[in-house]
């Protein structure tokens, strides 16, 4: 059965260090499942594997890790970052967006409201003459600036 460790590493490097997890488990055949390196975590990355010390050889010798968290970790805790979010959730009212894709493509807006259910915001365009509320799809735009939480 297998089992989820964490792995130490130097902040911002935690993608290259699960490239090169991969490569090593796979050129040594050891009993890796998974690696996980989500953005919200930094300075770690997650390991699957059957035994601490498939893990240790995966890891031996790579560069940017700092070494492994003592002790195993319950799926639980990291079940969150494997479930998908909608784009809607991300975004918050005030935030700056960019329109990617539609007939506003390129436009600058500020978002007024944000419909979660229906994965919809509704902005208004920086650049027109007369704010008029438009609704988009959450998928075709991207945060540009956060509005500052306060």
């Amino acid at each position: 059965m297998s089992k989820y460790f964490a792995i130490k590493t130097t902040a911002n490097q935690e993608r290259v260090v699960a490239n090169l997890m991969e490569m090593a488990a796979k050129k040594h055949k050891l009993g890796v499942y998974s690696i996980l390196a989500p953005k919200e975590l930094r300075g770690y990355v997650i390991v699957e594997a059957e035994t601490p010390d498939d893990v240790l050889k995966t890891i031996r010798g790579l560069p940017h890790v700092r070494g492994v968290v003592k002790g195993e970790i319950n799926f639980t805790e990291i079940e969150h970052f494997l479930t998908p979010k909608k784009a809607a959730e991300q975004i918050r009212e005030g935030d700056t967006i960019e329109v990617i894709s539609g007939p506003f493509k390129g436009e600058l807006a500020i978002v007024k409201r944000v419909d979660e259910a229906k994965n919809e915001i509704t902005v208004e365009l920086l650049e027109a003459v007369v704010p008029i509320p438009v609704t988009v799809k959450a998928d075709h735009v991207r945060v540009i600036d956060k509005k500052e939480e306060v």
